[in-house]
């Protein structure tokens, strides 16, 4: 075992997911960092037509990354499960395996995604004035698909070894070129919206050579030509995991797209107000992401060495970190949120206070039910590391349904105020049916360990 990977299957609970999920925490930190970096520099050097470019090209953006995350986190649960029950042969297979399909579907989503932008653009109805701008910003980003996949699939795979600390410095290293990159290009050079696509796609190359050069160290999956050749129905195996989670982001993804459609409705104001909330999103379930991945890891491991009563330790320690966590971040928010959405308003004095109203009243609202996110976060990622990536599935269309809903229907009813709700309906009903989901599975599970 090399010097980073984790063996979760011995060992405190708790300590092995939280010493798991730290690393990714600050790597979600930088992560947050660079992308408001990004925005700033481009707002700032550019002008408010780029800035409003690059958030016409926000979701589509996120729907890209989803299918890419969904691809290969569906990947890592076989090669976490593997690693747990200590078959190397079926490790090394599923590695090259996922190597090969994460490039070929890649090169699909890049075609796909050249192919359909100007069009998809056209249907939202992109303001006249940036509609160019934002092309070539998506064009250039898209550019990079097998890059940033290639990213993907390499600190996926760290993670389902249990290391999470070499995806964290590729994330430092990637965060410090695009900034770097973004002045230059941006600042410096004058190549305006092209500049930051540009910058973002290469230091995304650097961080995936980086988890690359790691991998290459690792023993385990030190792989051979006939890894790559064995075992055709591996793919199958792969694809039966990774597609549900893919297509359960895209359904995220258009029911954001819905929200947003809604919003655009309220005038401009309540647009800005939004976006200013929705910039702290990131910072709000930052750790629910990295505990998700911590306890994928933890469950498939324990699940491929059959140890079935860690699982439910491992979840239920899990559970109370996360809730915990969720409340301190709450309380941050709730006592500081304002002036943090001060930093992303500015112009005259009467619109940034309504403005800051509008984006205050929606995070107050999120950070009250923060702990929702959170529950749902762990009982989903405990059912993905058991191999079950259809009840996923199933959440997301149920948060598709509900935010969708209470977007449409609730505003007609109570006013704009019904907006600020639908983001926590699609928590509430995703985590009802996660939470019910899991108890009846891992009940299973608790049947196997009586008996054997």
């Amino acid at each position: 075992m090399g010097t980073n990977e984790k063996d979760m299957t011995a060992g405190s609970p708790g300590k092995l997911i939280i010493t798991f999920a730290i690393p990714m925490m600050l790597g979600n930190i930088f992560q947050q960092f660079y992308t408001m970096a990004d925005t700033m520099i481009v707002g700032q050097v550019v002008g408010v037509e780029a800035l409003a470019a690059v958030g016409a090209g926000d979701w589509l953006v996120w729907l890209v990354l989803g299918i890419m995350t969904g691809i290969t986190q569906g990947f890592s649960i076989l090669v976490s499960q593997y690693y747990g029950a200590r078959e190397k042969e079926n490790l090394k297979c599923a590695v090259a395996k996922s190597y090969i399909m994460t490039a070929l579907l890649s090169v699909v989503v890049l075609a796909v995604s050249e192919g359909t932008v100007y069009y998809v653009l056209l249907f939202l109805q992109t303001p006249d004035n940036v509609i160019d701008l934002t092309m070539l910003y998506l064009r250039l980003i898209f550019a990079g698909i097998p890059i940033i996949a290639a990213y993907n699939i390499f600190a996926a795979i760290l993670r389902a070894l249990g290391n999470s600390r070499s995806p964290l410095i590729a994330m430092t290293v990637a965060a410090v070129i695009n900034v770097g990159l973004d002045l230059l290009f941006v600042a410096v050079f004058g190549w305006g919206i092209a500049g930051a696509a540009v910058a973002t796609v290469i230091a995304q190359g650097f961080s995936a050579l980086y988890c690359l050069i790691v991998l290459r160290k690792i023993p385990d999956i030190r792989l051979e030509k006939k890894d790559f050749y064995r075992q055709p129905s591996m793919s199958l195996r792969l694809l039966e995991l990774a597609v549900p989670l893919a297509v359960q982001n895209v359904i995220i993804s258009v029911g954001g797209l819905v929200v947003q459609y809604v919003i655009n409705g309220f005038g401009f104001l309540f647009v800005a107000g939004f976006t200013a909330s929705n910039k702290l999103y990131g910072v709000l379930e930052m750790a629910a992401v990295s505990y998700g991945y911590a306890i994928t890891t933890y469950v498939g491991q324990n699940l491929g060495a059959k140890k079935y009563q860690r699982i439910r330790k491992g979840v239920r320690s899990g559970t109370y970190m996360a809730v915990l966590t969720s409340a301190f971040i709450s309380g941050m928010m709730v006592l500081f949120g304002r002036n943090v959405l001060s930093l992303f308003v500015s112009g005259e004095p009467d619109q940034t206070r309504q403005v800051l109203d509008i984006a205050y009243k929606y995070l107050f609202i999120m950070a009250v039910f923060l702990w929702v996110l959170y529950l749902l976060y762990v009982y989903r990622s405990a059912i993905q590391g058991l191999g079950n990536t259809l009840i996923p599935l199933a959440s997301g269309i149920a948060e598709f349904i509900m935010r969708v809903s209470v977007a449409l229907l609730l505003p007609k009813l109570i006013g704009e105020d019904g907006i600020y709700y639908a983001e926590i309906c699609a928590w509430s009903s995703a985590a009802v049916l996660l939470f019910v989901s899991y108890m009846i599975i891992i009940r299973k599970y608790k049947e196997v360990t009586v008996h054997t």
